[in-house]
């Protein structure tokens, strides 16, 4: 069995031309041609010697076990053990990838009328952690900037502030992110925004063997070029070229 080619994004059409709604076994065939395209191999021990059962979704490998083991395709996957059919599941995860700012679990539970929030939310708690990648530091061409969220200290409650002086972060917390271009973010809370404190966060975050390093023209950067290929971008230049307020980025 081929593998299907993973598909960018589809149309709610496309999803349940691909997915009829009394068809689950069009589910059961893509996840197993997705998961095994070179043939199923057992999810316990790699052994790809296991042989079909009778119920056609079941296999037996003799190898783990003395009696064998038995398994299914949903086997060690965040599907197994559910009582929801597999449409369900490719359902929520669909409406999860294509909403552009989400969907809460009372949302989906409305929209695919779940008795209980709590269903919605176990379903779309497990696609979303399956959906992280494991962190590993940054390649390719990776962006760094900083920045300052909260409250300015004089707004808050008096037995709210900490008692730092005046300036631009006081009272706020500094955050600082990486992020490669088409990839992954990563993004800490940092003590301060010295030149020793974001070299240490650059270090913890990005590869030694990426394309290039894009920063601001702040001097906390300055050293970079010592140790990555470094580049500076001035934003209120960028702001300008592009036909834009260099105010919008204060």
């Amino acid at each position: 069995m081929r593998q299907p080619k993973p598909v960018h994004q589809m149309t709610s059409a496309q999803f349940d031309a691909m997915f009829p709604v009394d068809d689950e076994n069009a589910c059961i065939a893509y996840l197993i041609a997705r998961r095994w395209p070179k043939g199923v191999v057992c999810p316990r021990c790699g052994n790809d010697k296991v042989y079909a059962l009778a119920s056609g979704h079941h296999w037996q490998c003799e190898q783990c076990a003395a009696n064998g083991y038995r398994f299914s395709h949903l086997a060690r996957t965040i599907f197994e053990n559910t009582n929801k059919p597999l449409r369900d599941w490719f359902k929520i995860t669909h409406l999860i990838l294509t909403s552009k700012k989400g969907m809460s679990a009372r949302q989906l539970g409305r929209y695919m009328g779940f008795g209980s929030v709590k269903t919605a939310w176990l379903m779309a708690h497990k696609i979303r952690t399956a959906l992280v990648e494991p962190e590993t530091k940054l390649g390719g061409i990776v962006e760094i900037d900083e920045t300052f969220i909260g409250g300015k200290a004089h707004n808050r409650h008096a037995d709210k502030r900490d008692g730092k002086p005046g300036g631009t972060a006081s009272g706020k917390a500094i955050i600082a992110g990486a992020i490669r271009r088409k990839g992954n973010v990563v993004a800490r809370v940092m003590e301060n925004v010295s030149a020793s404190t974001l070299e240490a966060f650059v270090s913890e975050a990005v590869s030694n063997k990426i394309s290039l390093i894009c920063t601001d023209q702040w001097t906390g950067y300055r050293n970079l070029k010592n140790t990555f290929p470094h580049a500076t971008i001035d934003p209120f230049q960028t702001a300008i070229c592009c036909g834009r307020s260099p105010h919008q980025y204060d």
